[in-house]
């Protein structure tokens, strides 16, 4: 199965690649988040999942984007930027059609 997952926050993702890899995650949009501009973005369609990098983003963004992906049912995952802290979370994610390294 394809995931496809939009990704906020950090500038640069560093070796946050590899991890999304290990769980079936080769397809993703990032945004870096950081600008008051993007409150008023669209979920791109065939989002599967979104992770937000908490520590890399503008407060309200967060806020919004946690409304925006319970309004459409989209599994959010919200990480640290650290891939350890996201396999973790990904791992405990109800509802992400991730799969699971064993």
């Amino acid at each position: 199965m394809k995931v496809k997952a939009l990704i906020l926050g950090a500038d640069r993702l560093g070796n946050i690649p590899n991890t999304l890899k290990e769980y079936g995650i080769k397809d993703y949009t990032h945004w870096t988040g950081r600008k008051k501009g993007m409150r008023n973005f669209q979920i791109p369609s065939e989002t599967d999942m979104i992770i937000v990098f908490y520590d890399f983003i503008e407060h309200n963004i967060s806020k919004i984007v946690k409304e925006n992906a319970k309004q459409n049912n989209i599994p959010c995952v919200f990480s640290r930027r650290a891939c350890s802290d996201l396999a973790k979370q990904l791992n405990n994610c109800r509802g992400c059609s991730v799969h699971k390294p064993q």
